[in-house]
């Protein structure tokens, strides 16, 4: 069950990420070519900026645990390899260990952020949505990190055996 729901998760990870970089580029590539050929045009195209900079902000962040699972993370392989079997099972507990608290305080910050960016009612200037569209992706961001923290933590995945497995789905 576990393992379809991540499976699940990951699937909506990739298909989230993948969207959100085309639609990013698309952006990018029209904003610069009416920039190019029609200047006047350009200002009625404002919020395309503020919109890849929303959009960014969800491609970051939700691709955080993603990122850890398949080993994108900075890493110091070269010294966890050094190291007895044994030393190394423990090095990789603490590091899971702190990895999980960090991440679930993070998750829990941004979240009290996000919520007191919800409740003040800001606006984003060009778009006109509310502000949660750049905070939102924090929480969600760290929660994912934090499950896949907890998942090694509790050795239901590990990401130094399963990168090459993971990358080909």
């Amino acid at each position: 069950m576990l393992a379809k729901l991540m499976a699940g998760i990951r699937g909506t990870e990739r298909v989230m990420l993948a969207v959100t970089m085309i639609a990013m580029s698309v952006m990018f590539f029209v904003n610069v070519v009416v920039r190019e050929t029609s200047p006047r045009l350009a200002t009625e195209l404002a919020w395309i900026e503020e919109a890849t900079l929303f959009a960014l902000a969800w491609f970051v962040f939700v691709g955080l645990g993603l990122a850890l699972e398949r080993r994108r993370h900075i890493a110091m392989t070269v010294f966890l390899d050094s190291l007895s079997q044994r030393i190394a099972f423990i090095v990789r507990k603490l590091i899971n260990v702190s990895g999980f608290v960090f991440c679930a305080l993070l998750t829990k910050f941004s979240l009290d952020l996000a919520i007191f960016i919800f409740q003040s009612g800001q606006i984003s200037p060009t778009l006109g949505f509310s502000m949660i569209g750049l905070y939102a992706p924090l929480p969600i961001g760290f929660a994912l990190l934090t499950l896949r923290y907890l998942l090694e933590l509790f050795g239901s995945q590990n990401r130094f055996e399963i990168r090459d497995t993971i990358a080909d789905h």
